[in-house]
């Protein structure tokens, strides 16, 4: 349904057009059958002109249906509807199932993949807006993993996490959440099935327009169960 909407409101101009166009052929047909009204002489004649112009009242009708519901549609619901109304765009969808594993292509890069400095730090945060407060940059996770922190920004749509080898810049969607979190759990990352090594872990936090603000990044170390 969400995917519906968004191309009714994506392709307006295209559906407008295709409205004028069915509005000028139902403008014709009722013309065409008044005429026809107007010459009819025998009942039967009447009756086949009177078919025709309710035929064309109802062309008119559904055409002017439409028009009102695409105007409604893109003008006022649009700008209201929730983040799953927006993640139809979105080319990874990110309320799908939770990857947990990261595409064959990038796991042949994890042995090339840099490692990175005690000192390691978090990058792209925004303080209670935009968080990862657990796992720690360079903190040695393995199994399930709890994330912790905050995705809470105005005019919030949705978040997701995503994680990928360390130096690379091909992530793979964890999971996601359209509710705001304030200091809190974010989601589950399952870890036992990923090759251990050196990881990025991401918070993507994108508002109900479906701009996406800049990533809070956190380096993590995988290892085996």
């Amino acid at each position: 349904m969400a995917a519906v909407l968004n191309f009714f409101v994506e392709y307006a101009p295209l559906v407008y057009i295709v409205l004028a166009v069915g509005l000028l052929l139902g403008i014709r047909r009722m013309g065409q059958a008044r005429a026809e009204m107007r010459q009819a002489v025998y009942g039967l004649e009447r009756e086949i002109a009177q078919r025709h112009t309710n035929l064309a009242i109802s062309v008119l009708s559904v055409v002017g249906l439409l028009a009102v519901a695409e105007f409604v549609l893109s003008v006022f619901l649009a700008p209201s509807l929730p983040a799953m109304f927006h993640l139809a765009t979105v080319t990874m969808n990110p309320l799908g199932v939770p990857t947990g594993t990261l595409p064959p292509e990038l796991m042949a890069t994890l042995g090339a993949s840099p490692g990175f400095t005690p000192t390691a730090q978090a990058t792209g945060c925004i303080p209670g807006q935009i968080m990862i407060t657990s796992p720690e940059p360079g903190e040695e996770i393995r199994g399930s993993v709890t994330l912790e922190g905050t995705a809470d920004i105005p005019n919030f749509g949705y978040y997701k996490y995503e994680f990928s080898p360390s130096g690379a810049e091909d992530w793979a969607t964890v999971e996601a959440n359209s509710e705001v979190i304030q200091a809190g759990e974010l989601g589950r990352w399952d870890t036992s099935a990923i090759t251990p090594g050196y990881y990025q872990l991401r918070l993507v936090v994108t508002d109900n327009e479906g701009n996406a603000l800049p990533a809070c990044v956190v380096p993590v170390q995988i290892r085996a169960p």
